[in-house]
């Protein structure tokens, strides 16, 4: 593809500029012709959804493949997961003859969206892309709730497409993505209509995060207390970053006996919470932090790279040849192993390529502790209760969601550091790297950080919430003693949000900021309905959580 230098509108992170949109470059290292193609993508998909809608209608099937096809669209639209061009035109292309090929099935194709008609060679992208992208949608509130849905769904496709990848489907989440993206074209859908399928939205998240929990739990087994090493061997290493439990397992197959050590970084460290992986002597721990102090500890690995999802950080030079990715993650640059749904992905070239390699440079030693996902928490039950009941536990703060850069998020460590002795912090996702390696100690032998596990995992979180409620018989979910203090990145958490917000979790205490794409009149609706709000500093907010 020619390229041509045009702005671009992009608010769907917390980093965004200003908190207001970035215009010119992404805050996240994207150009704006990545992000004029990543909208349209998501323009093509939304029109896609309304042909598979009207073929439902019809009574006609619509293919598995396809489905996933819509799911892989969105995912590769999340922030950080793909800066890649031409991936993404390929991917527009390949979305236009799936449309082409369901349009000619249909019996009728009276007032479809342009959207759904629309059908250029990429010559025709960029220009396209700069008629259809977000504020294509000019009043402000109906923006906003379209923007918050569509960012709830990319974050629904990533939970499918995990659990895709390992056999697993769930046709009502697929169909009910299709569905909420082909009404998000819909003009005549009022605010409350949207506020509805927002809630709609966190219903099947619940249902995509089960859907995730069954795979990951029926593959590898149900996570486990483990102490996790933070050190390194003398051995070659491959370090694995992203969520892709499938890669892993191919990653540690592959080098058996190979002389290669594997790590996980970031969000990848719940992977040794799982009995399955323990089996591999060569899976040597985890080595650094959350995703974006990458650039710093990519370096110092050594090793290759294996991005399996978001978050990358747009590489040094330094690692960028060692730097590899798969599935929707892709960056310029950066040899991209192919390998769909059911096959067995070749990972040769990275292992031959961690033999000639230098040991990882040591950053940090010792463990940490996690595998606190649901089962392992229902197992502790009778010692939780009995702590809550005997004083020793006065709290659960929920600290899950995301990391990032901005020097706000420092509010995090300091305030787990503040909190008080008997409150115990329930995490999942890479937020939890301000905090599980402090020293906070214990209650009763039961840790101070629980972490359930990725992102992915945050599922967990509200079902030990639900049974924490039914064990100690309370009428309201809200009635717990569980204050909700979560930090957000990007669309993930939006959908770990909603659904929150459909099981009736109210008082969530959002940040480091509000989003961006929340309209002050949609911030009000969230207020009035769901008691939401933002940070204050560490004191105000201990103060206000515990008096």
């Amino acid at each position: 593809m020619e390229q041509k230098m045009v702005d671009m509108f992009c608010f769907q992170c917390q980093e965004t500029a200003q908190n207001k949109a970035c215009t010119k470059v992404g805050v996240c290292g994207k150009n704006p012709e990545v992000a004029n193609l990543q909208d349209l993508l998501i323009y093509v998909t939304k029109g896609l959804s309304v042909v598979t809608q009207r073929l439902r209608q019809e009574g006609k099937q619509v293919s598995q493949d396809v489905n996933h096809l819509v799911t892989v669209n969105l995912f590769t639209t999340i922030t950080n997961a793909n800066f890649d061009n031409e991936a993404i035109a390929e991917r527009i292309a390949l979305t236009l003859d799936t449309k082409r090929e369901l349009l000619s099935q249909l019996d009728s194709k009276e007032n479809l969206p342009d959207a759904s008609t629309w059908d250029e060679l990429a010559d025709k992208y960029i220009e396209k892309s700069e008629e259809v992208g977000i504020l294509n949608t000019e009043d402000e509130n109906i923006r906003s709730l379209r923007e918050l849905i569509t960012y709830g769904l990319k974050g629904l496709s990533a939970y499918s497409k995990h659990a895709n990848v390992l056999l697993e489907d769930d046709v009502e989440v697929d169909t009910f993505i299709q569905e909420a993206l082909a009404k998000t074209l819909d003009d005549s859908l009022t605010l409350d209509d949207y506020v509805a399928l927002t809630l709609q939205t966190g219903e099947y998240g619940v249902k995509g995060m089960a859907l995730l929990d069954n795979a990951n739990t029926k593959a590898y087994g149900n996570p486990e207390i483990t102490t996790v090493n933070i050190g390194v061997r003398n051995n070659p290493g491959i370090i694995i970053s992203g969520h892709d439990l499938r890669d892993m397992e191919m990653l540690l197959e592959q080098t058996k006996d190979s002389g290669v050590d594997v790590y996980t970084h970031s969000e990848m460290l719940p992977a040794n919470y799982y009995p399955v992986f323990k089996k591999y002597d060569h899976f040597a721990g985890n080595y650094g932090n959350a995703w974006w102090k990458q650039k710093d500890e990519f370096e110092s690995f050594n090793g290759p790279i294996l991005m399996t999802t978001n978050c990358i950080v747009p590489p040094k030079d330094s690692y960028k040849d060692r730097m590899f990715t798969t599935g929707a993650a892709g960056y310029p640059g950066c040899k991209h192993i192919e390998g769909g749904i059911g096959e067995v992905k070749d990972f040769s070239e990275i292992i031959e390529l961690a033999k000639t390699c230098q040991p990882p440079t040591e950053i940090e030693t010792g463990t940490i502790v996690g595998g606190f996902a649901h089962n392992q928490v229902f197992a502790l039950a009778d010692k939780i209760v009995e702590a809550v009941k005997g004083g020793a536990i006065s709290k659960f703060v929920v600290m899950a969601g995301c990391d990032g850069r901005q020097k706000g998020r420092n509010y995090y460590t300091e305030f787990a550091e503040a909190l008080p002795k008997d409150a115990v912090i329930l995490t999942a996702g890479c937020a939890k790297y301000r905090y599980n390696k402090l020293n906070l100690g214990d209650i009763g032998g039961i840790p101070r950080v629980l972490d359930a596990g990725q992102c992915n995992d945050s599922y967990s979180l509200a079902l030990t919430a639900l049974k924490l409620q039914e064990v100690f018989e309370l009428e309201s979910i809200n009635d717990l003693p569980i204050i909700y203090n979560i930090a957000w990145y990007e669309q993930k958490a939006v959908i770990v949000l909603l659904a929150l917000l459909y099981l009736g979790v109210k008082n969530i205490h959002l940040g480091p900021t509000l989003p961006a794409f929340l309209s002050p009149a949609v911030v009000d609706v969230l207020v009035e309905n769901f008691n939401i709000s933002g940070i204050s500093s560490v004191e105000e907010d201990l103060e206000l959580f515990f008096g």
